[in-house]
């Protein structure tokens, strides 16, 4: 039984129905266009395994019914409620049976339609998938008779409400033909360093643009979609979020902003992402649920350091206030990395999300434009009301020029935390200070930063100092009043 007009036809791919607004529309004819091995099959079969009471049909034109049968099973798909066409190669014991199969309509002989009707007298299946259309290309005399085939055997399942998928090699003059006689088209690359999706027509609906990863497994296809932040908002107070050190909170003006993006930047060790789990614990307190995504350094050794200092990582782990997400960052492309963001933010309930650190970040973007996809992930937090924090390092100690963060983002951040060595009175001491803040008034002194056993601390402002940003601090001269 076929769904009424109107419903969408679900894929069951994760990530792909998002894209498509719920599904294919029903009735209509889809090209999955793309090169060898890029998952055309495998998409189509998800498709065909979708159907709610597993009825579908798949005409074969490449690869033989038995190899179908068992790349289904690999994944997880069984297809015993579907009929089989087998039309590939050898599929016949008579060569010149074969080659009749898909001679034109008006010829003598059994076609693809006739098939159809002799195994299905009832009528096509709502669900038909056709892998390798452009296979029959070949077999044509010319141009027009392929086309004219295909028209007349898309039309033919269309009207009786069956929604079509039907694959082509890319590149092909095959290719090229059929991307003109289907309702939309799904375009499949396999790049270097990932795959992509892409929707180039979807008629009768809107659709998700741009590029979206794609993933090949065990269980099938994953898709990835493209984050566009403006599509995703949500209310919530811009209320100041202390960290829980006084000074500090002084120092800040009150502390960050719920619903901004922080950047503490700052040499090797100095204390970012301490300062960073700081606010997090102070999160805790209030009922507030945070997530770390950490891609240098190990959950167990930030567990370790940090409640070294007294910031009870386990017991906020435990009371699922926190969570420390391990990252492989040249295990993820930025879309992936950004549904895991997303998955954390709408389903968990995360209210403050820290990047450790922006180089791991940059290492998943790979070679891609890092601006925009930490454009696009900050904006969607922003959205969201979900505080975020960028954990940017320094490549020098000391004495360089002062540069808050290695690339073209800190426009980006609505409070900027520097933390500084320095070398005062023989010995080594961190400085910390706020250099912007757009919500809000701040402190525009630098105080001295200690990481104790008690926890942080952060004493009175450096006054009678310079040069402590380039963290060899000198007092500064002071005139003789009887000069």
């Amino acid at each position: 039984m076929n769904e009424p007009h109107g419903e969408r036809i679900s894929v069951e791919i994760p990530g792909l129905e998002r894209i498509l607004r719920g599904g294919f529309l029903p009735g209509r004819s889809y090209l999955v266009s793309g090169g060898p091995g890029t998952g055309k099959t495998t998409l189509g079969l998800q498709y065909l395994a979708s159907s709610a009471d597993g009825n579908g049909l798949l005409i074969s034109l490449g690869e033989s019914e038995r190899n179908l049968r068992a790349d289904a099973l690999r994944i997880g798909l069984s297809l015993d409620g579907t009929s089989v066409i087998d039309l590939s190669p050898g599929a016949d014991a008579e060569p010149e049976a074969a080659y009749t199969l898909l001679e034109p309509w008006e010829a003598e002989g059994v076609d693809i339609r006739s098939r159809i009707g002799a195994l299905l007298p009832d009528g096509p299946p709502e669900r038909v998938f056709i892998d390798a259309l452009s296979q029959l290309r070949q077999l044509m005399p010319d141009a027009y008779q392929f086309r004219k085939q295909v028209m007349g055997l898309l039309e033919y399942l269309n009207s009786a409400g069956t929604t079509v998928l039907y694959t082509a090699e890319q590149g092909s003059s095959a290719d090229t033909d059929l991307r003109y006689l289907g309702d939309g088209i799904l375009e499949l690359e396999h790049r270097e360093n990932r795959r992509i999706l892409r929707v180039l027509k979807f008629r009768g609906s809107g659709f998700s643009e741009g590029e979206h990863t794609l993933r090949l497994g065990d269980h099938g296809m994953q898709v990835f979609e493209r984050l566009m932040p403006g599509e995703h908002r949500r209310t919530y107070v811009a209320e100041e979020l202390p960290c829980g050190i006084g000074e500090l909170d002084r120092l800040s003006g009150g502390g960050i902003t719920r619903g901004t993006v922080t950047i503490i930047s700052g040499p090797t060790g100095v204390g970012k992402t301490s300062l960073g789990l700081q606010y997090m614990h102070e999160a805790a307190r209030r009922g507030e649920r945070s997530v770390v995504y950490t891609f240098e350094e190990s959950i167990g050794t930030l567990r370790t350091r940090c409640e070294a200092i007294g910031i009870p990582v386990s017991d906020m782990m435990a009371k699922g206030s926190l969570s420390i997400d391990e990252v492989e960052p040249l295990h993820y492309s930025p879309d992936e990395f950004a549904w895991r963001v997303r998955t954390e933010v709408e389903q968990q309930g995360a209210r403050m999300v820290m990047l450790d650190s922006l180089a791991g970040f940059r290492q998943s973007v790979r070679g891609d434009d890092i601006t925009a996809h930490a454009h696009a992930l900050c904006h969607y937090l922003s959205n969201m009301g979900v505080t975020v924090l960028l954990v940017n390092e320094q490549s020098a100690i000391a004495g360089e020029e002062l540069r808050p963060s290695e690339d073209d983002i800190n426009y980006l951040a609505d409070t900027i935390v520097l933390l500084r060595y320095m070398e005062l009175d023989g010995g080594l001491r961190k400085a910390i200070g706020i250099l912007k803040k757009r919500t809000g008034d701040f402190e525009k002194t630098l105080r001295e930063f200690q990481i104790t056993r008690e926890g942080l601390r952060v004493g009175a402002p450096l006054y009678g100092l310079q040069g402590i940003l380039q963290g060899i601090p000198s007092k500064i001269a002071t005139l003789d009043a009887t000069e």
